[in-house]
């Protein structure tokens, strides 16, 4: 072989095996997350007492005990609303079919307390599959639990008289110690949620 290129074979196999290297180096590293935002100590809840969506009288305790999903909307929201909770609810589906146990529990938390009393939150959250918990009650208590977790909400008049009401688009995500563990922002994506939580779920 000629001097020159011994010399040329030479780099390049030494560039292949510093790419195989770097290549192993890069698959031993831990997956992170697509979409979530982790909170590894976790926040912990303020106090507070409102309703499921059975008329219970419930506290920031009914937060402990499983992994919790959490969105901030209401029954009356045209768009936003069912199609975050249907994807949780696909999401919850595909981790099932998966074999992923245990499986977050899917937690809306009204913002518009006036007109979603427990029944309808009832029907309504179980539109989008059975376990999920509707959370209603005094508008202050709910305020107080928005006020903690940095969501927004407030209300917009509509041009037919009514109103509507415009709110944080994040679905939190709490852990089984009840603290406020990660959060995924928008846009929502079921493969996201499907990617990320078991992340989240099984971090030490």
């Amino acid at each position: 072989m000629k001097p020159r290129n011994f010399i040329v074979a030479f780099l390049l196999g030494g560039a292949i095996a510093a790419g195989l290297t770097l290549a192993l180096r890069m698959g031993d590293r831990p997956a992170v997350p697509v979409r979530a935002t982790i909170l590894p100590a976790g926040n912990t809840l303020p106090a507070f007492t409102l309703l499921d969506h059975d008329g219970a009288v419930v506290d920031q305790t009914v937060f402990e005990g499983q992994w919790d999903l959490v969105f901030f909307g209401f029954t009356h929201c045209p768009d936003i609303c069912p199609a975050t909770l249907q994807i949780l609810a696909q999401a919850r589906k595909q981790l099932a079919a998966d074999g992923r146990n245990p499986l977050p529990r899917i937690v809306l938390v009204s913002v518009d307390p006036e007109r979603d009393t427990p029944a309808t939150m009832n029907q309504y959250v179980s539109a989008f599959g059975a376990g999920n918990l509707g959370i209603t009650g005094d508008l202050a208590e709910i305020s107080k639990l928005t006020e903690a977790l940095g969501i927004y909400f407030a209300k917009a008049p509509a041009d037919d008289g009514g109103y509507s009401v415009d709110h944080s688009t994040v679905v939190l995500v709490i852990n089984p110690q009840g603290r406020f563990q990660a959060l995924f922002s928008g846009p929502h994506r079921v493969e996201d949620f499907i990617h990320d939580l078991p992340m989240i779920m099984t971090a030490p």
